[in-house]
């Protein structure tokens, strides 16, 4: 019979995953749902992402368990050379290699590019790091802010008075995705002509590639690089989170006329219609719909909004995710029976009319058994 399914789609492909924390160890666990067989190599005290966030009654943070679902994972001393000769070996037998290291520190180890194409020219090895492996910054160290702060994410994010954090984590994820794409994409050529690929993403640079637009606006007439004159960053009314009368939220993001009209008609405002596009910020209107969303509670909102045509939902709480009808719908969320339940937020994608395929627990092996499973194909 024809496997379908997710898993098929990268069915054999070995991935050597050598990162920590969000962004390396997000992508591989995007690679290992569409079928790569991941192997995590850890330092001999691990992923300090173990310890990160809150903690199980087996001593091991739960973040940490979500973030490498399906992997097995090896633990070798990198700084020993019965390390690094046992990660050549691993490296030798790999399609892909994923380091999240500061530039230098592998080639510091012992791997530098030209090592690692000795010893496996069909390998597809991607370095992720904050600001990339080129430039002043290269060594800087950071985090997700401090990448948001350099791409531009955080002067678009916020009010007219502050950026705002964003949560979950922009950088580490957009960096992830652009990693993984990027990874696919040489594997692909490799395929065709044979060679490998080093491949260098920067968390900073992964941000910074959606300011497109942002940046062309700046070579326009009557374009204000103010965030209160962003039209989609605070400064719409139509386009905005207002706070109900029971310290809820609901958000509106009507764009196109007809949906405005639509909103405009359900709340008996047919003097707002010709104001949709005032002059911004448009705090003037801002505050009337601030007052008519105050006087209602969230619920009462969804329910007189819900069933109309036009851009509005609630701003969800965590906990009523789990159980949305149209993340139901999706089958995108899995919670297990344990006392302490692991919620796995499975792969975005359906793939032949088939929803994304279940995770199975991370797993600490041996270098043995990390040898014999990889023996099978062809170590």
């Amino acid at each position: 019979m024809e496997e379908i399914g997710s898993a098929r789609l990268l069915r054999g492909l070995r991935v050597l995953d050598l990162t920590q924390f969000t962004p390396g160890p997000y992508c591989t666990l995007l690679l290992s749902d569409l079928g790569a067989d991941v192997l995590k190599i850890e330092p001999p005290a691990g992923d300090p992402m173990r310890v990160d966030g809150p903690i199980d009654a087996d001593g091991i943070a739960a973040w940490y368990k979500v973030m490498n679902r399906n992997k097995r994972v090896l633990r070798i001393d990198l700084k020993s050379d019965a390390g690094r000769a046992a990660f050549a070996g691993l490296v030798a037998a790999a399609d892909v290699l994923l380091e999240s290291y500061r530039p230098g520190v592998l080639e510091r180890l012992g791997f530098p590019d030209a090592r690692l194409d000795e010893i496996n020219p069909r390998l597809v090895h991607c370095a992720l790091s904050g600001f990339g492996r080129t430039g002043p910054y290269r060594l800087r160290p950071g985090h997700d802010i401090t990448y948001m702060a350099f791409g531009g994410g955080l002067i678009q994010s916020g009010t007219e008075e502050t950026p705002v954090v964003t949560g979950p984590t922009v950088a580490d994820f957009a960096g992830s995705l652009v990693a993984g794409l990027t990874i696919v994409s040489a594997l692909n050529a490799r395929d065709r002509d044979g060679h490998g690929a080093h491949i260098d993403v920067g968390l900073a640079d992964a941000v910074l590639g959606w300011l497109g637009p942002e940046l062309t606006a700046l070579f326009r007439a009557g374009f204000e690089p103010r965030r209160a004159a962003n039209a989609y960053n605070g400064g719409l009314a139509c386009y905005q989170v207002y706070r109900t009368s029971d310290d809820r939220f609901i958000a509106l993001g009507i764009v196109e006329e007809k949906f405005w009209r639509t909103f405009c008609e359900a709340v008996a405002r047919p003097d707002w219609l010709a104001r949709q596009w005032e002059p911004l910020p448009q705090h003037a209107l801002i505050g009337e719909l601030a007052a008519l969303f105050r006087s209602r509670t969230r619920d009462a909102w969804q329910d007189l909004l819900d069933p109309l045509d036009t851009c509005f939902h609630v701003v969800l709480d965590l906990p009523e995710l789990l159980d949305h009808p149209q993340a139901l719908a999706r089958r995108l969320i899995r919670k297990s029976a344990d006392a302490e339940p692991l919620v796995d937020v499975l792969l975005p994608a359906w793939i032949d009319g088939r929803p994304p395929e279940g995770r199975r627990p991370w797993r600490e092996i041996t270098l043995a058994e990390a040898v014999e499973a990889w023996s099978a194909h062809g170590m």
